[in-house]
């Protein structure tokens, strides 16, 4: 209870816990339609690989708009960012309550809610944003565990849409969203950790940098896989198992939670541990747990059991990434933070549609579930070539935040140096 009040006193938690909800509640929003994907699929009659484009359509469109949206937030600061955006979400819920008739509605529709997958890197930057960078790790992981929203939505919609209609289901989305606007006008405050006056150039400079590929690359497996399978989850559930409509939202529910509450723990873990080895273990567990999916798909004991062990991974790797982030990009966390999950996100598009591809035209879904783990595999590979250089120039061993008493401060500049000496290193 000591370090937690320590923790809490470090920085201003009520701004932390509004951008939790703010993200929590826009995480809702984003899986909507994969939340709703059977009533959708009986509705306008979906073949397996038009399904899975209109999973990944909310997906791909969210981690687009991400980018523009931590722009605009270090121009006109990300509390207002948040609001703005908040706003746009209210006004696609109606487009969706009143104008959804077709399948092509239905893609825009899914265009419309990437809105809310865009508060991603705007929600942590100011979450975190009065915290130490000793700290940054475990304040990110509490906002960033706004991902439950997503497991909120997979138990809460299917019901609503069984009682009210799934159309229903955006207007009551609609009205919901007064509470986490309420939250961010009531207890938010601007956070004073970025320059307002430093130039475009410098905010983007990381997107001209090999490390900010790597961690979208990374990325695109740990968050990209999180959104990516809590889209397809129900329509696997419904279809290769029979479950209800209620019951496979239920089911991955179970997985979804377990996601965002290990995101808190790789957050911590990598403030200890370091973010490199922690995302290490969780890449590893990852590629074991979906090639074990691929393999014993007839089992739904055996396969929740499995998705939930690689949710816990996914949500820890999720968690122990963002804690590096600020210690790479010190100066421009919202940017580098948004860049990398507009183009890691990008990775989750690819999900729903992969698998539906493998169902539609090699008759199961186990290809789809084979491919990730290989993909898995081959970013941990990435990752283990770069920690060399990582810990030699920005980040302590394993990926924990440098002390100054330990060699170099957090890194400031644009891209690293070359390999050096650390005492030559704590010099620039």
């Amino acid at each position: 209870m000591t370090a937690l009040r320590s923790f809490l006193r470090s920085g201003h938690s009520p701004t932390l816990f509004a951008a939790f909800f703010y993200f929590a509640f826009s995480c809702a929003v984003w899986v909507l339609n994969g939340a709703m994907a059977p009533f959708l699929k009986e509705s306008f009659h979906l073949s397996a690989a038009q399904q899975g484009l209109m999973l990944s359509i909310p997906i791909v469109a969210g981690a687009l708009m991400r980018f523009p949206l931590g722009v605009l937030a270090q121009y006109i600061g990300r509390k207002p960012a948040t609001l703005v955006e908040m706003g746009l979400i209210a006004v696609a819920m109606v487009f969706g309550l009143f104008f959804v008739h077709d399948f092509g509605d239905l893609l825009a529709m899914g265009v419309l809610l990437g809105i809310a997958g865009a508060s991603f890197g705007v929600a942590l930057s100011l979450g975190s944003g009065s915290f130490p960078a000793k700290h940054k790790g475990l304040a990110m992981g509490i906002v960033g565990a706004g991902n439950v929203g997503t497991a909120v939505s997979v138990l809460v919609a299917p019901p609503l849409a069984q009682w009210l209609g799934w159309q229903a289901v955006y207007g009551v989305a609609a009205f919901a969203i007064l509470l986490p606007m309420a939250a961010m006008v009531v207890f938010a405050r601007e956070p004073a950790d970025v320059n307002r006056h430093a130039s475009l150039r410098e905010h983007v400079a990381c997107l001209f940098e090999g490390d900010g590929w790597v961690f979208s690359v990374v990325y695109a497996v740990t968050f990209g896989g999180f959104i990516g399978l809590t889209s397809f989850l129900p329509s696997y559930y419904f279809d290769q198992f029979g479950a209800s409509k209620v019951q496979a939202g239920q089911l991955t529910m179970l997985a979804a939670f377990m996601g965002a509450a290990l995101r808190v723990c790789g957050g911590w873990l990598a403030d200890r541990w370091g973010g490199i080895h922690v995302l290490t273990l969780v890449l590893s567990v990852v590629a074991a747990s979906l090639a074990g999916i691929g393999f014993t798909g007839r089992s739904l004991l055996l396969t929740t059991l499995l998705m939930m062990l690689c949710f816990a991974a996914l949500g820890a790797g999720n968690g122990a990434l963002f804690q590096l982030v600020p210690l790479r990009w010190p100066a421009a966390t919202a940017v580098a933070g948004s860049m990398i999950g507009e183009i890691g996100a990008l990775g989750g598009g690819l999900v729903p549609s992969t698998m539906g591809l493998s169902r539609q035209f090699l008759g199961t879904y186990a290809w789809g579930f084979l491919a990730f783990a290989a993909l898995a595999l081959l970013v941990l590979a990435l990752l283990r070539s770069m920690q060399g250089r990582w810990t030699r120039t920005w980040a302590g061993h394993g990926g924990r935040a440098r002390t100054h008493a330990g060699g170099a401060g957090p890194w400031t500049g644009g891209h690293p140096p070359h390999p050096q000496p650390l005492a030559q290193a704590s010099q620039e």
